[in-house]
């Protein structure tokens, strides 16, 4: 990537800002990920929107919509009508259109809210290490190699079984995906930052006079964009699995608050009497996990043409 020392500015990235769109609008897969991404988004801000248009809520109860004999939604499909579009929830009678749309708040919350904290935590440690080196580069790199080789997903259990019913569950979920994400970013913000901090425009700010806060902050972190844009991209899709995974070990969001782990861990029993328990919120967790990582495949290859010619 080329850089531009701008007098008294900080260097412009000028081959991404000239490509990345260009780049972007050859790339129809990363464009139609982009609406799916938009369209999920806005139907979770709209959700109870969407649901006051169907005419229904994710929390109240319909067992007059159960069959008797089973517990599952009367009728084809699970109880699928004009005033139930994706029909009922099995036991409850619940709404499934409006859980799938309320859960995708719940889903998207935990998983951007995650990446925001790993992201912010991984670039500020990442990059001042492989700025300042020395002592503190070994102390992040040790804890960076400690942190990476943990079992995350045993300590998420432990600790979501454990953890006092005080404290909510979406701020716990978040704050420990969030911490137990930073390890990799930091890693990858670390080597960027080592391999531009001998280039020339860092060298001509140093010549010039300006101190050590002013070229990290006006030298290198504008040219630490790219790398994290598409971290971020991939990373909001990983901390949504790791919701629905908690969710799905029992251990996430607990009932009656809609997610779409916890009702696909709830539909598993109800495969055989009541598929569209699990197609519907599986179908979205997918949809919306695909979609995220196509979008971070197409920015990177508009951000690195290299990888796109390799592949």
């Amino acid at each position: 990537m080329s850089d531009i020392l701008s007098p008294g500015g900080p260097p412009v990235p000028a081959a991404a800002s000239r490509t990345l769109w260009p780049a972007l609008r050859r790339d129809r897969w990363a464009q139609a990920s982009a609406v799916v991404i938009v369209l999920i988004v806005v139907a979770a801000v709209a959700a109870p929107l969407l649901a006051l248009i169907e005419g229904q809520d994710p929390y109240t109860y319909h067992t007059e919509l159960l069959n008797p004999s089973n517990g599952a939604g009367a009728g084809a499909l699970g109880g699928i009508s004009g005033r139930h579009w994706f029909g009922v929830e099995p036991l409850t009678g619940r709404d499934l259109f409006a859980i799938v749309a309320y859960g995708a708040r719940t889903s998207f919350l935990i998983g951007v809210a995650a990446t925001a904290v790993s992201v912010a935590l991984g670039v500020v440690l990442g990059a001042s290490a492989g700025y300042a080196g020395g002592w503190w580069d070994s102390v992040v790199s040790r804890v960076t190699d400690v942190l990476l080789g943990f079992p995350q997903l045993i300590f998420m259990i432990s600790l979501g079984a454990v953890a006092p019913a005080s404290i909510p569950r979406p701020a716990l979920l978040i704050t420990v995906i969030g911490l137990f994400g930073w390890p990799r970013i930091a890693r990858v913000v670390r080597a960027q930052t080592l391999s531009l901090r001998g280039r020339d425009f860092v060298r001509a700010a140093r010549a010039l006079g300006a101190g050590g806060v002013h070229v990290f902050r006006r030298e290198l972190l504008p040219n630490l964009w790219a790398p994290i844009i598409v971290l971020s991209t991939v990373t909001i899709p990983a901390n949504i699995g790791f919701e629905a995974a908690l969710s799905f070990l029992g251990v996430g969001i607990p009932p009656p608050t809609p997610s779409w782990g916890r009702s696909i861990s709830d539909a598993i029993n109800w495969v055989q009497s009541d598929p569209m328990f699990l197609i519907f919120p599986g179908a979205a967790l997918f949809v919306a996990t695909l979609a995220f990582n196509l979008l971070g495949d197409g920015l990177r290859d508009a951000l690195d043409p290299k990888t796109a010619v390799r592949r």
